[in-house]
Order: C-alpha cells, then structure tokens, then sequence
C-alpha cells in the first residue's frame, strides 16, 4: 500500500544506515499483519482513512525511529535533571544579586531614575536567565550522553540530597501554587529540621561554588547580557578627586587577575567535585584562594589608583579620616605611598 511504504520510508530515514534495512522489514511484517487483522474484521479492504488511523496508533515515524536508536531519549534524563535545576537556580541567584547590585549603583549614582531602574532590571534578568539556562543545558546535554556520569552524580550520597531544599523561594511547585491564589504560607520546620536540610555536602558546596563563580566570570567578562557596570557612571568628581576615573584604572588593572582568578576557582571547584569532596584539596585549595584574595586587598590599598585617596601613613591619621567621615566632613586627601 502506498501509506504504508511512505510511512516506512519516513521511518527509515531516522534510522542509522547499517540497521535500516532490519527494522523496517520488521515494521513493515508488523504493520501488514495489523491491516489484514483490520480486514479480516470488516470483512472488506480498509480505506485509506482506516489504514492512516490505525499508522497513527503505531505511532509518528520519528517516536517510532527513537525506540530502535541508542543512547538517552531525553535532552536531560531524570537522573540529571535535580542537578540540573539546582544548577539553574544558584546561576539565576548569583545573577540577580549581580544585576540588583548594578542597578541600585546607577540609581544612587544618579544616573537612571527608579522607573527605568526596573524596567532596565527585568530586561537584564530576562535575557540573562535564558544565557544561564542556555549554557546549563548544553551542558547537562553532553553530561547526559556521556558513558560514565561524575562520581557526584553517580556516587551520590544520602547527606547531598539536602542541597535540593535550597532555594525553596523559587521552587517551581511554591510558584505554581501561588499563581494558583493559595498564598498561604506551608507549615514551617523547626529549627534543628531546617539546620539539617540546609547542609550541604562538600561536593555539593563545590558544585554551587562553581556555577556561582561562572555566573560572575560571563558577568565580569561582559559574556552574561546583563546590565554592564561602568564605573564613569557610578561616580563622579567628589572634593577635587575623580572617582569615575579612579574606578575605571582599577576595573582595567583588575580585569585580567580577576578573570585568571574566577577560572582558577571553576577549576579548582569542578576538581573537588570529581574527587568527591577531598578534605585535603579543599584545604590547600581555600589557603591558596585565600591568599589571593588578600593580595588582592592589599593592592587596593597600596598600589591601586584608589591608593592615594585612602591611604593613610598613621594611626592619627587614620582616626582623623574616620572622624570626618563620621562627622560629614571633608577629609583632605593623602598622596603619600610607601616607599
């Protein structure tokens, strides 16, 4: 019958080629014993309206094609998928810190009024949820098609489902409820219950840790579409001294030790994970991080264009800046640096 082999034929072209052949000879022995069945009940040839519904019961080519094929069935399978979300919302959390804090500078700065301040806001978090999700998803695509799972996900232990009550403020289900009018709040835990569902394993505090730190590099490097922080338009000149200017030599110098550090912390996170949480390589890992960090505090205070505005050569000195900070007035900046 001419349904048949097209419906076959839209069939096979799903199929890989070195068992094309095979399994369409056994659809096609299945499908003609269902018509001579059909005929043999109504005693006459079926119209094409009764051969196309009973094509339609054994199913559309591609669902059909996807029974005979290998591998996962699903862009994100259900083993992957609490990962998955979880993911999603520490990304669309960190974001929204971001995109908040950016916002709320430009208002005190000056530079956007309240009213655009939000619709600039709903802007940014749209667009940057749907580059969040996005990259999550291709990754969850290529973790899902790969023969071995990480050791997170395939050794998962009973204290690392916990970290799946986080985020409970932007559970699907909550939401559903609420746009359903049931606004009522759910009987809460006490205290030691909520304590122990807030725990997180180390490989789950590193796996957060990691999408976290991810959000802020797309962010930093200008990759995530969210609202861009200049720093001309966070301040201005304030008592002689330029600050927009200040602020944008430190964004310049930091940008590349900055971004060197957040894909050192990615690395280093995506290791603790895979190694399952090593007590040993978390802590040389949080030694090393944390000496950064506090270089990174020291040039701030000694090296960086902001240096001269805040240094201080003395205690007095220093209890008169904090003083006049204080009382309102106006402290004279020092220029004088360490030699």
């Amino acid at each position: 019958m001419d349904l048949v082999e097209r419906y076959l034929k839209a069939v096979a072209a799903q199929l890989p080629k070195e068992t094309r052949e095979d399994i369409v000879a056994e659809l096609r022995d299945d499908i003609m014993g269902r018509i001579e069945d059909l005929e043999a009940r109504l005693g006459r040839a079926p119209t094409d309206d009764e051969v196309e519904a009973l094509l339609r019961e054994a199913g559309h080519p591609l669902t059909v094609a996807a029974r005979y094929r290998p591998g996962p069935q699903a862009l994100i399978g259900p083993e992957l998928y609490p990962w998955w979300l979880f993911g999603v919302k520490v990304g669309l959390t960190v974001m929204a810190c971001v995109t908040l804090i950016g916002l709320a500078a430009r208002v005190l700065a000056g530079d956007v009024y309240p009213g655009q301040a939000i619709g600039q806001g709903v802007a940014s978090l749209f667009s940057g949820a749907v580059s969040i999700i996005g990259i999550l998803t291709v990754a969850g695509f290529i973790l899902e098609r790969q023969a071995k799972k990480p050791d997170f996900i395939a050794k998962w232990r009973v204290k690392d489902l916990g970290l799946f009550e986080l985020g409970g403020n932007i559970d699907a289900d909550d939401w559903s409820r609420k746009l359903a009018g049931d606004w009522s709040e759910p009987k809460a835990k006490p205290g030691p219950a909520v304590k122990e569902s807030a725990e997180m394993s180390p490989v789950a505090r590193a796996v957060a840790s990691a999408i976290g730190w991810t959000v802020v590099l797309l962010w930093w490097t200008g990759l995530l579409p969210v609202m861009a922080i200049r720093p001309e338009e966070l301040a201005g000149v304030v008592d002689g001294v330029n600050y927009g200017l200040i602020l944008r030599q430190m964004v310049q110098a930091a940008y590349w030790p900055v971004t060197l550090f957040a894909v050192c912390r990615i690395g280093f996170d995506l290791m603790r994970a895979a190694s399952g949480g090593n007590a040993r390589l978390t802590a040389l890992g949080d030694l090393a991080f944390g000496a950064a960090a506090a270089w990174g505090v020291l040039w701030i205070w000694f090296w960086s264009a902001l240096s001269p505005v805040i240094w201080v050569g003395t205690v007095t000195e220093f209890i008169q800046r904090v003083s006049g900070l204080s009382t309102g007035s106006t402290a004279t900046s020092a220029a004088w640096r360490p030699s």
